[in-house]
């Protein structure tokens, strides 16, 4: 029974990524960074950042447009303190004051900071990295990191705007944005890279959701982000360091 998994440790393959002054594992094998072809066409900002799910996603006027087209749930992730644990999962609340529904399932690999654990480390008040799979405000989890290393890597600049209903997106632009980037483009990435490339944004940006993360070419991901009024666009390099942000 699925109740008996917060009594178990986990164990599985580690691929590491650095965060700041420490290291934590991002499961998965380091091979595992499948592709989607994303779709051509861009979302209107409406439908981007906004559902009926009962999600407060953050978009509308000013908000620069369209954004890249996503092809189903994909891999992502979030970042924000524990509560409502229960045995199949929990709730997780950010930042910027978005609630997320965390859903664990057998497969669920466990970490506290760079050491791996169990289910069992999961408990209300801690601070949580979640990587799985995004489904506006749900993520199935692959890996739950409880109380992940704090980072101090350089920051391209800006602070993530928390999403405020009616109020208008930034549009803001910090860092190095990719000349060949253009919105609804890319490929959508999975596996480790995926993961690797969440952990960076958040890092850097916590706050909001990350939905999906989109190879644009030359070693630069799109991670996009939603549940905040800013960013929600955050690039990436294959060295998964932060290099610039926009709406």
């Amino acid at each position: 029974m699925f109740s008996s998994k917060r009594a178990r440790a986990m164990t599985t393959g580690i691929a590491v990524i650095a965060i700041g002054g420490g290291a934590y594992g991002i499961a998965g094998c380091a091979t595992s960074s499948g592709t989607t072809a994303a779709s051509s066409s861009a979302s209107s900002s409406t439908s981007e950042h906004a559902n009926g799910s009962g999600f407060s996603l953050a978009g509308g006027s000013g908000s620069g447009g369209g954004s890249n087209a996503r092809s189903g749930p994909a891999a992502g992730g979030s970042i924000g303190t524990v509560s409502n644990v229960s045995t199949s999962g929990f709730t997780l609340t950010t930042s910027g004051s978005q609630q997320v529904t965390i859903k664990e399932t057998a497969s669920t690999t466990y970490d506290k900071g760079t050491s791996q654990a169990s289910a069992s480390a999961v408990t209300t008040g801690k601070q949580a990295l979640v990587l799985g799979t995004t489904d506006s405000s749900t993520i199935t989890a692959s890996q739950v990191i409880v109380q992940p290393p704090s980072s101090s890597k350089a920051s391209p600049g800006g602070q993530t705007i928390p999403y405020s209903k009616g109020k208008s997106g930034s549009t803001q632009q910090v860092g190095q944005i990719p000349s060949n980037y253009t919105q609804g483009s890319g490929t959508i990435v999975s596996g480790s890279t995926a993961d690797q490339a969440t952990a960076a944004a958040l890092s850097v940006y916590p706050g909001g959701v990350v939905d999906r993360v989109v190879s644009i070419g030359n070693g630069i991901y799109e991670v996009h982000n939603i549940g905040v009024n800013w960013p929600h666009h955050i690039f990436v390099n294959s060295d998964f360091q932060v290099v610039g942000a926009n709406d």
